[in-house]
C-alpha cells in the first residue's frame, strides 16, 4: 500500500500535473488517505481475539509494587533483603 501511495504522489507531480492540476491534486488526496486507512485495517482485532477477558484484570495484587504483572497466577518474587 505504501508503494501505491508513493507511486500516486510521483505520478501526480511528475506526469499528471502537466495535463491536469486538478487530477494531480485529486491523486494526492487519494494518496493522503491510504496510510491512515491502512493503519486502521491492519490494527483490526480478530473476531476470536478475547483481549477483553484478560486474567490480569481479576488479579487483586495488580498494583502492588514488586508484583509480577506478566504472571498473575504466581506469587510475587521474593524481595531482596
Amino acid at each position: 500500500m505504501m508503494g501505491v501511495c508513493l507511486g500516486l504522489f510521483v505520478l501526480a507531480w511528475g506526469v499528471v500535473r502537466f495535463f491536469s492540476v486538478g487530477a494531480a491534486i485529486g491523486m494526492c488526496v487519494v494518496a493522503m488517505v491510504i496510510p491512515p486507512a491502512a493503519a486502521v485495517f491492519a490494527n483490526k482485532r480478530d473476531p476470536e481475539d478475547d483481549w477483553w477477558n484478560d486474567p490480569r484484570w481479576d488479579d487483586p495484587k495488580w498494583d502492588d509494587p514488586g508484583h509480577d504483572r506478566d504472571r498473575p497466577d504466581h506469587e510475587p518474587r521474593d524481595k531482596p533483603r
